[in-house]
């Protein structure tokens, strides 16, 4: 992919600061805007602090004018829009932040992508990517093997409504106003950066604090694991080399029980952090969330036969990784732990998986 300037909404995020680290890595130049709400942190990005492909705006993408000035003045030739509330839990308990982001959010930059990108001479190949979730397509059922990108939506939260409803906001406005868009849809990701409300960093968190660690229900709900970094390396694929208005589903290939993902991070610690071992002991069975789906999975053969992309991770080596970046930034963990996240951390809401 030639040299791109590309505008980043949610680039402090999990999985947006790690796609502004990856796109910068392969020359990009990257105009992130971000409103650093709790699970935004700009220690994240300190790695490429004061690099001039980098450029950080503090805002809302429910600014409108504010979107419309970044697209008039950097004049990127893409808009690759992660920004969203993404926690389950928090959505049963307040949904009205999931609906202004990931909704109205959502329909304001299309609004200001769309001038945009009329106001361009021939649309220039201007893209529109929208990063959503395999969460919009609800639990499979015991005859499905998995979602592909022809699934029904059946959303069963606040948050996979929202984003349901955002998607079908970007498929409108291709195919009413041919707005250039491309969507991908990803199973649960994992990896450095992630806030520890997630299960994943939650365990590893609480097992090193000696804390209990939260399964919900009988912890066998399924979930297609995808390490974060595979996911940046789909969504610049797609970015490049996408159809207009299609979807694209990306996936980890990597289905596991949550309880399985718990004992395999304990047998890990105990290995790497062995003090308190067998960390496996602080397992702590939690009731069930309301609506909590099964099981996901993800076909991703469209994006692995039309595109060439595949996932380099195996779970057991994205794991390993994972485990070892959170033991090696205990300081990033806790700065962020001292702060909002301290109301989540006594497993009183379990864990978004």
């Amino acid at each position: 992919m030639h040299r791109k300037v590309l505008l980043v909404t949610g680039g402090a995020g999990f999985i947006g600061s790690n796609f502004v680290l990856e796109a910068i890595h392969r020359g990009h130049k990257v105009v992130n805007l971000d409103a650093l709400t709790y699970a935004g942190n700009i220690d994240n990005l300190a790695s490429i602090a004061g690099d001039p492909a980098h450029t950080f705006v503090h805002g809302s993408i429910l600014d409108g004018p504010l979107v419309t000035r970044l697209l008039d003045e950097h004049q990127p030739d893409a808009v690759v829009h992660f920004a969203a509330e993404s926690h389950v839990d928090r959505s049963i308990l307040g949904p009205a932040a999931f609906v202004d982001t990931n909704i109205v959010g959502t329909f304001t930059l299309l609004e200001a992508a769309l001038k945009h990108w009329r106001s361009l001479p021939d649309g220039n190949g201007f893209r529109f990517l929208h990063v959503s979730t395999d969460e919009v397509y609800g639990s499979l059922t015991p005859e499905e093997a998995a979602f592909h990108e022809e699934t029904s939506y059946r959303p069963n939260s606040p948050y996979s409504a929202s984003k349901a409803a955002s998607d079908h906001l970007v498929r409108a406005y291709f195919h009413t106003y041919r707005l250039p868009v491309v969507t991908t849809n990803c199973s649960n990701n994992y990896g450095p950066y992630q806030f520890p409300e997630k299960l994943i960093p939650l365990m590893i968190h609480n097992a090193v604090e000696g804390k209990p660690l939260p399964v919900y229900g009988d912890g066998q709900n399924v979930r297609d694991w995808l390490y974060v970094t595979d996911h940046c390396d789909a969504i610049l694929t797609v970015l490049e080399k996408g159809r207009l208005g299609e979807t694209y589903n990306v996936g980890g290939l990597n289905e596991q029980k949550n309880l399985d993902v718990v004992h395999t991070l304990c047998a890990i610690l105990d290995e790497l952090h062995p003090e308190g071992a067998p960390h496996d002991r602080l397992i702590t069975y939690v009731k069930d969330r309301p609506g909590h789906d099964r099981r996901y999975a993800i076909d991703c053969s469209k994006l692995q036969g039309e595109l060439g992309w595949a996932p380099k991770e195996s779970f057991r080596t994205g794991i390993r990784k994972t485990v070892e970046w959170y033991l090696d930034h205990q300081s990033w963990v806790a700065k962020i732990v001292s702060g909002e996240y301290r109301d989540w951390i006594t497993g009183n809401y379990g864990t978004r998986s």
